[in-house]
């Protein structure tokens, strides 16, 4: 069938991408599902750091490449073998497949799977298959659901199914910025009834984490961002108090649970400092793969301190995505705070440089 999506044709083009325009909208074609895979009508879609890495370069994947791995749409048609979905089910799409077989998914979300990983390092399907294409040239899928787009076809280990009253929005949302960011919270932070929580970084990802440590009732909240506007939006979220990095070095403020969510060395080295005696620093940002941070090793051992890399928040979203759900549908979740914009397919290049210069907790692609 014949659909319409964004495809990043070159890899780290300058900024302002809205005139280098290192994404194209394309026609494309796209294969009917095989066994085991779904085809899903793409309703919403959010634009994630994540995207923007491969778009700047600092996580390389194989192009041309149809982007997109944060999302939610209606199943239209079942590949071979899915009898546990029906058409019109609205879906979350997520962006590591979990086989459920390897040693990786036997972790209980510590680990990512190994096939899943391997796949979208290949830009292909779980099964290591491609079902995109433009004229004779193969398109990469991106992350295994390439949701940039008016169709995708993905794996059924690839999505979660949600209730009729989630908007698709909110479901795009849950498939990534709330599964990592609410996973640093609740399975790699896991704070004790009244422990404070700090989060260094407040995009979407962060900004998912305050929301699920409120949604938690933990203690003390706590942002930190450079962006007065982030600080101010964590506060309407329920934060407890908001700090730059600055701020928090003046105040001497520690916690016990510091979550990193910047993807920047020099936030991970702030997280790792504002760590209190006896507690963890998670980090789920994904900084360049040459970027470096300096620490104490003797601060670690001396105040007893753990790090903890958390890979989309240590999630198994089969698992995880069902309690968001329910917390959203009780209102302790207001996930539609996250939301920041809505845009058009056509404005993808404008939009990365809104994500770029830090203006965007989540801007969402409408389809319908």
């Amino acid at each position: 069938m014949k659909i319409r999506g964004a495809v990043l044709e070159e890899i780290g083009r300058t900024r302002p991408f809205a005139e280098s325009a290192p994404i194209s909208i394309a026609e494309l074609e796209l294969d009917e599902p095989g066994p085991g895979e779904i085809l899903v009508r793409i309703e919403a879609a959010g634009l994630c750091h994540s995207d923007l890495s491969v778009v700047d370069g600092n996580r390389v994947r194989p192009v041309p490449m149809l982007l997109g791995h944060e999302a939610a749409g209606r199943v239209e048609q079942l590949g071979a073998g899915v009898d546990d979905l029906s058409v019109g089910r609205r879906v979350v799409m997520t962006f590591l497949p979990r086989c459920g077989q390897c040693e990786g998914c036997a972790t209980d979300g510590q680990m990512p799977c190994v096939p899943g990983t391997k796949a979208n390092n290949d830009g292909t399907l779980l099964d290591g298959g491609s079902r995109l294409h433009r004229g004779d040239e193969s398109v990469h899928h991106h992350l295994g659901v390439s949701g940039f787009a008016t169709h995708a076809v993905v794996n059924r280990r690839s999505v979660v199914p949600v209730g009729d009253d989630v908007p698709a929005d909110v479901a795009a949302v849950l498939g990534c910025a709330v599964l990592t960011g609410g996973g640093a919270v609740l399975n790699a932070g896991n704070p004790r009834p009244g422990q404070a929580v700090m989060v260094v970084g407040l995009g979407g990802v962060g900004m998912a984490a305050i929301l699920t440590a409120v949604s938690r009732g933990a203690g003390e909240v706590i942002g930190v961002d450079s962006v007065p506007e982030k600080l101010q939006a964590a506060l309407e979220l329920g934060a407890s108090a908001v700090y730059t990095p600055a701020e928090l070095v003046q105040a001497g403020i520690r916690a016990p649970i510091v979550i990193e969510a910047a993807g920047n060395a020099r936030a991970f080295e702030s997280a790792v400092s504002a760590t209190a005696p006896g507690g963890k620093t998670i980090t789920v940002g994904l900084p360049s793969p040459q970027a470096r941070s300096s620490i104490s090793p003797l601060a670690l051992v001396a105040e007893a301190r753990t790090i903890i890399g958390s890979y989309l928040g240590s999630a198994v979203p089969a698992r995880d995505i069902p309690v968001y759900e329910d917390l959203w549908r009780s209102g302790k979740l207001p996930v539609e705070k996250l939301i920041s914009s809505r845009i058009s397919l056509d404005q993808i290049n404008h939009g990365m440089d809104q994500l770029a210069e830090g203006r965007a907790i989540r801007q969402i692609i409408v389809f319908d």
